[in-house]
């Protein structure tokens, strides 16, 4: 297991890019974007990720499993259903729109480069080993599902 392997929680993750998206912004403003409906767009963007968030977490909650991502042994049940049926993810799913609406509201394009780095970082450092966990406490049930449904989307 690597240093980095579960001892920064995903939202804590998500609140570091976003300090540093406001810095690239702060930073460059030649980069700025200006972007039809932008507001918008940002707002949107923040919603998708609020509901994606929140239905999850209730159906983990109402699962009776772990929703603590540094833990992810604790996983009592597998949830296969509401929002898991397209994203084996979608709470951090909805950490990334929270950042895309950050970054629409930001308006900056060196800020948009730092969302396939927040999705790296998830994918080395947390969703990886998460992985590994749940292949050996679920067996067959989780690769069917991870057969059956992707990633992030």
């Amino acid at each position: 297991m690597n240093a980095l392997e579960l001892k920064i929680p995903p939202p804590l993750v998500m609140l570091l890019t976003g300090l540093l998206m406001w810095l690239l912004a702060t930073l460059s403003p030649a980069a700025t974007l200006a972007l039809p409906y932008q507001g918008y767009l940002s707002l949107l963007a923040g919603l998708a990720g609020a509901c994606l968030i929140g239905v999850s977490v209730l159906l983990f909650v109402r699962a009776r499993t772990t929703i603590e991502p540094t833990h992810p042994g604790r996983a009592a049940r597998l949830v296969t259903g509401g929002f898991n049926r397209i994203s084996r993810n979608p709470m951090y799913l909805g950490l990334l729109l929270w950042l895309l609406a950050w970054a629409l509201w930001l308006g900056n394009g060196l800020a948009l480069l730092c969302l396939p780095a927040f999705v790296a970082y998830l994918n080395r450092f947390q969703i990886s080993l998460e992985e590994r966990f749940l292949a050996q406490k679920f067996g067959e049930q989780y690769a069917h599902y991870r057969a059956r449904v992707r990633r992030w989307l």
